[in-house]
């Protein structure tokens, strides 16, 4: 199988579902331990894609795992739900609905990036260990983290490593 082939055609395929979810995102940003509406989207979306869902921990936060061949092994891979409260000045059609509400630090990127991946990664053969895909609520100021630790999401979901990014759309 030609993995990198298989992930390029999934991406292609699903490109205007992927844009239409991250500008709905956008269009209704929610702060910090409010983002219940983005956990409901995140949830449906893992679920159509066959995945069970863990819901609340630290609040609003959101987690589907791909199961692994080992069991004892594991990887996070962590994507923030949360917006600022900033009001956004832009006027296109997805602007943000919410006053003085707005996902000025790509947050809603990276949530539809981590569903993307999460799949992609359900398409390939079985990995060698599970894939944790955590959607983090409260990343600005709120320490969601630490509240998804304190829940116990790694007690739930034995992790080796966890990986997370930051979009920057000033590079090229």
């Amino acid at each position: 199988m030609n993995t990198s082939a298989t992930v390029e055609t999934s991406l292609d395929a699903h490109h205007a579902h992927w844009a239409k979810l991250r500008r709905d995102l956008h269009a209704h940003p929610e702060l910090r331990f409010e983002e219940r509406r983005t956990a409901d989207v995140v949830a449906r979306e893992l679920e159509s894609l066959g995945y069970a869902v863990l819901r609340g921990l630290g609040g609003t936060g959101v987690v589907g795992s791909l199961p692994g061949a080992d069991p004892h092994r594991g990887i996070v891979l962590r994507a923030d739900l949360d917006a600022l409260p900033i009001q956004e000045a832009n006027d296109f059609a997805h602007a943000s609905c919410a006053n003085g509400v707005m996902h000025a630090c790509g947050h809603d990127g990276h949530t539809v990036m981590l569903l993307g991946a999460a799949r992609v990664l359900k398409q390939l053969p079985q990995l060698p260990g599970t894939v944790h895909f955590v959607f983090q609520p409260g990343e600005e100021g709120g320490a969601g983290a630490r509240k998804m630790i304190d829940d116990g999401l790694f007690e739930r979901c034995p992790t080796e490593a966890v990986f997370g990014m930051h979009n920057w759309p000033g590079l090229p």
